[in-house]
């Protein structure tokens, strides 16, 4: 009986701790689609999709905005990492949070960095990308 008590309460505390490594997983950023750097694309549609520019600037009668962000992860890379983060976390009672939590600490995405010019419609006439 005794054995049986130390397992559940070992168990309860294992499900307990996990989730640092799972729930760092499922908020890592989204993947923003790229696709929206291209010519002709309204300035709405950038905005929509990356959010707003870090700077933004008239020259010469035409806009440039610079966009800084972390280009991220699919949602099925997102769902599938927390997943096996959960379930590594009850297989080893929690231990896999000594691995697992450095590992996801490392992933932020990349940092990615456009500036795009404007036309006077605002569409996009020019596209270099920084980083």
């Amino acid at each position: 009986m005794k054995k049986l008590i130390l397992a559940a309460t070992v168990s309860i505390l294992a499900l307990g701790q996990t989730g640092c490594s799972a729930v760092m997983a499922a908020k890592q950023p989204p993947k923003k689609d790229l696709s929206v750097f291209a010519a002709g694309m309204p300035r709405s549609a950038i905005l929509a999709e990356i959010g707003a520019p870090i700077s933004s600037e008239a020259k010469e009668s035409k806009r440039i905005d610079v966009y800084s962000f972390n280009q991220g992860y699919s949602t099925a890379n997102r769902v599938s990492r927390t997943l096996f983060h959960g379930l590594a976390d009850v297989a080893t009672l929690g231990l896999w949070e000594v691995i697992g939590t450095p590992a996801e600490a490392t992933f932020g995405g990349k940092k990615t960095a456009f500036e795009i010019t404007y036309d006077n419609n605002d569409r996009v006439e020019g596209i270099v990308r920084l980083q």
